[in-house]
């Protein structure tokens, strides 16, 4: 019984890790928003950009924020959520 129980509660929690640990966007082309919309959302946000790129199904951003440090933006291509945010590194260290 205990062992059962066990089993159950790993294979309970296994499926949610998967998920969390998912960071592509699986979205039909047909739902995205265009990439002047994301050009737009940057601008909004006083970035600018160097590149916008496809990654992982998702448009990921690569420019400097308004006090001109390097970013890279994960943004969700349907919703133009913010997935993830990222400052880089400028030393070569």
């Amino acid at each position: 019984m205990r062992k059962t129980l066990t089993i159950l509660g790993f294979l309970a929690a296994f499926p949610a890790g998967v998920a969390l640990a998912d960071d592509d966007c699986f979205v039909p082309m047909a739902d995205w928003q265009p990439r002047d919309a994301v050009a737009s959302l940057a601008e909004e946000n006083g970035w600018t950009v160097r590149r916008i790129k496809i990654d992982d199904g998702c448009y990921e951003i690569e420019g400097r924020d308004a006090e001109g440090r390097r970013i890279e933006v994960t943004v969700h291509p349907a919703t133009l959520e913010v997935i993830e945010f990222e400052y880089e590194d400028d030393d070569d260290d």
